[in-house]
């Protein structure tokens, strides 16, 4: 067990037409949700990003999206589900993600790495689109 200081979201949006959106991602991790979003226009085709949570945070309201407040451990990340979800600004405002892999405490001795494996290489069956009409989840397994 330990504290979680920092975690890195790598976000890769697909280039099909329309894969960009406008809406809000979140980060499941260690039982608490986080908002994944920046200062740059985030979530556009092509768009490949990493955003980090807590120490050197990158991302908006950083004090508020901290996994140190409240604290938050490790063994944590491994009891709840790692996901990512979407909330489209409404029902027609869909996303294609290409690749997600998050990283708790990177570089760090307890380092945990998540990912779904089946959005890993460039075939057109690995990416997924999300949406109020077709699921806006995908959950992540540890490495």
């Amino acid at each position: 067990m330990a504290d979680i200081t920092k975690i890195s979201v790598q976000l890769v949006t697909a280039t099909d037409p329309g894969a960009g959106t406008g809406g809000f991602v979140y980060i499941g991790v260690a039982g608490r949700e986080f908002h994944v979003d920046s200062p740059r226009n985030d979530f556009e085709p092509g768009d490949n990003y990493e955003y980090i949570f807590g120490d050197g945070a990158n991302v908006l309201d950083a004090a508020r999206n901290d996994p140190r407040l409240p604290r938050l451990d490790t063994d944590d990340a491994d009891r709840f589900p790692v996901y990512l979800r979407f909330e489209g600004n409404d029902n027609n405002d869909d996303w294609c993600l290409d690749r997600v892999r998050v990283t708790v405490n990177p570089g760090g001795t307890s380092s945990r790495i998540y990912e779904n494996l089946r959005l890993i290489g460039s075939g057109a069956d690995q990416k997924i689109w999300l949406g109020k009409r077709f699921g806006e989840s995908v959950y992540l397994q540890r490495l």
